[in-house]
Parts: structure tokens; C-alpha cells; sequence
């Protein structure tokens, strides 16, 4: 294993950054926002746009040359940059010099804690991509005892990176808050759990954690297709949630709690179908109708035909919750992530058709509905940006 404390750290400690920021820095700082934001914006345009001479940076960042030298200088003895030669080009005059991101010598740990039953884990490249994966059934452990198998699980990923790991990426249900505090997990019996700092301490490098739905929403902006303009991706599996990005910043929400629309009842006791009790203790909720588990049941040995109208009832039920979020924050992109053959389809055109009907045509009418681009690993991905965004100020 080989590990640093976070080259060109961010947060060194693992505290991370708060998640309401631009994700993406666009525009020059202002004085009051100091030297990291502008040296964010540089790494992200060589993370993004690959290697550029410095002059492309400055042009790009809006930073004056002088300021762009400094900070790639900088960059360079952290060992985060790198310089690769000149650029041919038939330009008259000395050629210039490109200089690119080291993404190739670091590697980050990323765990996905969806699973009820399992811990999933993976070491990751910084594209996004698994070099190695790690997997441990949980046994029914939830509490202290799901805390040190998760610390196992991450201590095994470490050992099996072949590269500096800058940081650990943790997915998991529950509400958390931005220094990865989970506030609440009632499926892993966490409550006001500081697991960030707890891990950092224990592991020996940052550690950040974020709502599972919230990672997925990252993923999607940083590796998929994702505008990031207006956003909202609904992941389904055990349960429903939803991460939501907008202008570029992922909203969070006074709780820490946005995108929880699992939890909006859509049955009530005047509907033809009998409310069904939620984990939350409510009846009716949308993941009572919506999760993996409930549109199974709900398909299981129906003809073609009855399993499309079941899923398309199901995808109204969707569009209805959805309507007033897609108005309120005037949304340009509804993504859908979960088993493909029961959300492509039925369920998504009803949910599309829905929320066209139930929202102004402004609105409405250029709304996507779609599927997300990215594939079972997203959520690995989406923990990886974790890091990214932590330490580097990069997603």
C-alpha cells in the first residue's frame, strides 16, 4: 500500500468541503476566496480539458499569467502537475510549453454501502475507472460492529492500491451531514455517527462521506452526461432517493436532507390501493411502490401486458412527486438510475408524461426523462468524486 497525507490537500484533516459550493469553478475569485479556489479552477481545466499550456489556463480560468505560473509551479512541486514538452504547432515565436494533471500516479478507495447485504468496495483510478474490488457480507451487523467491518473493508483496499491513494470515498444511505457525520442510517443503526473523522483517524488518510443518492448525482456530473444546469438523478434500488445538482452545486438542503422523495407519501387512504407501511413508519411513501423490492412484487407472474400497466401506474405515482421539485427549481434533466428493465419503459414514459401534464409548458415541455449513462459502478464513481472534490478541488 502506498498512501500520503493528500498531496495539494484541500482539507488535510479529512473535514470536507461543503457540498453547496460551485462544483465546478468557473470564474475568478474574489480576494475574500483566496488561493484555493483559483488553484481548484486550474486543476479542473487540466482534469477536464486535459494537458494545455499555461497561457490556454489563463485564457481559460480568467487568471493572469503571472497568477497561473504560480500556481502550476506549485502544483508541480506537489507533484500533482507535470510538464510534457512543447506543443508543435507552425506558430512564429517560442512554442509553448504543456503541462497536464498527474492522474495516472494516484488512486483513490471508494466504498459503496447500498447493499444491505454486502459492503462493496473498489480501488479506483482517477477516471473513474476499478483497478481492484473488495466485497464482505455484513451478517445482519449494524451499529459498532458495521463500523469496524467497514474499517476492515477499507484497510483491505488499501492494501491492494498500486498507486498513492490521496483519499477514501464512502457512499451510504442515511442522512449526512458535509463533515460526514451520519446524522442518520437507521438500516446500519447510526445515529450522529462521526464516521469521516472516526476513519481518518483510524485509516490514516481523508476519509469523506456522502448520502449514497447525493454520490450518484456526482458521478453523473463528473463521468456521465449529466448539464449539472438543473438535474436531479432518482436512484432505485433497496429504497429511493435522489441527489440533486443545480448551476453546478449540489443542493443539501437545511437538514442535509434533500432528495429524500422516498419519503413523499403519494397513497393515501382515499386512493384505490391500500397504503403500504414504510421503514419510516408512515404509509403510503413513493419507495413503498417505487424501490427494486416493491416493483418486483408488483410484476412477478404477470402477463407483458399487466406488468406494463403496473409499472406505468407506478411511473405516474413518480411524475406526481416529482412535479412540484422539477417546478420549484425550474429542473432541465430528470436521470433515472436502478435495473434498467423496470424503469426504461413503461414507468419512465408515464413518469415523463406526467410531469409534462402537471407542470407549466415552459417548463414541461423540454423536460428530459431518461436513464443515467453511468452503470452499476456509478456509485463507486460518485465516491471517487468524493475525494476528488475533497482534496483537489476537482469534480
Amino acid at each position: 500500500m502506498t498512501t500520503t497525507t493528500t498531496p495539494g490537500s484541500a482539507a488535510g484533516s479529512g473535514t470536507a468541503r461543503p457540498v453547496g459550493r460551485a462544483l465546478r469553478p468557473t470564474a475568478k475569485a474574489l480576494p475574500e476566496h483566496g488561493r484555493a479556489h483559483n488553484r481548484s479552477m486550474v486543476l479542473a481545466h487540466l482534469f477536464h480539458v486535459g494537458p494545455s499550456s499555461r497561457a490556454d489556463l489563463a485564457r481559460s480560468t480568467g487568471l493572469t499569467r503571472v497568477t497561473v505560473s504560480g500556481l502550476v509551479a506549485e502544483l508541480i512541486g506537489e507533484g500533482l502537475v507535470e510538464e510534457l514538452g512543447v506543443r508543435a504547432e507552425g506558430k512564429v515565436g517560442k512554442p509553448a510549453t504543456l503541462v497536464g494533471m498527474r492522474t495516472e500516479a494516484y488512486q483513490v478507495v471508494a466504498v459503496d454501502l447500498t447493499d444491505d447485504t454486502r459492503l462493496h468496495g473498489a480501488v479506483m483510478n482517477l477516471d473513474g475507472s476499478v483497478v481492484a474490488r473488495r466485497s464482505v457480507p455484513l451478517d445482519g451487523r449494524t451499529g459498532e460492529d458495521a463500523v469496524e467491518l467497514l474499517d476492515a473493508l477499507c484497510r483491505d483496499l488499501l492494501g491492494a492500491a498500486q498507486r498513492t491513494v490521496i483519499g477514501v470515498g464512502i457512499a451510504s444511505p442515511g442522512v449526512i451531514d458535509p463533515a460526514g457525520v451520519v446524522v442518520q442510517a437507521p438500516n446500519r443503526g447510526w445515529y450522529g455517527v462521526p464516521l469521516a473523522q472516526r476513519l481518518t483517524a483510524s485509516l490514516g488518510v481523508p476519509v469523506h462521506v456522502a448520502n449514497d443518492a447525493n454520490t450518484r448525482a456526482l458521478a453523473e456530473f463528473t463521468y456521465g452526461d449529466a448539464s449539472g444546469k438543473g438535474t436531479i438523478v432518482v436512484t432505485v434500488g433497496q429504497g429511493v432517493g435522489a441527489g440533486i445538482v443545480v448551476d453546478g452545486a449540489l443542493v443539501l438542503g437545511r437538514h442535509h436532507a434533500a432528495g429524500e422523495i422516498g419519503h413523499v407519501t403519494v397513497l393515501d387512504a382515499d386512493t384505490p390501493e391500500r397504503p403500504a407501511p414504510c421503514a419510516c413508519g408512515r404509509e403510503g411513501c413513493l419507495e413503498t411502490v417505487l424501490s427494486v423490492p416493491a416493483l418486483r412484487r408488483r410484476t412477478a407472474g404477470r402477463d407483458p401486458q399487466d406488468s406494463d400497466a403496473e409499472l406505468a401506474s407506478v411511473g405516474r405515482l413518480l411524475g406526481i412527486a416529482l412535479a412540484p421539485v422539477v417546478s420549484a427549481l425550474d429542473l432541465a434533466e430528470v436521470l433515472l438510475s436502478g435495473p434498467s428493465e423496470l424503469l426504461d419503459g413503461p414507468l419512465r414514459e408515464s413518469a415523463l408524461a406526467t410531469l409534462r401534464t402537471r407542470t407549466m409548458p415552459v417548463i414541461g415541455d423540454g423536460l428530459a426523462l431518461r436513464m443515467g449513462s453511468l452503470d452499476e459502478d456509478g456509485t463507486l464513481a460518485g465516491a471517487t468524486v468524493l475525494v476528488l472534490s475533497g482534496q483537489l478541488g476537482v469534480t
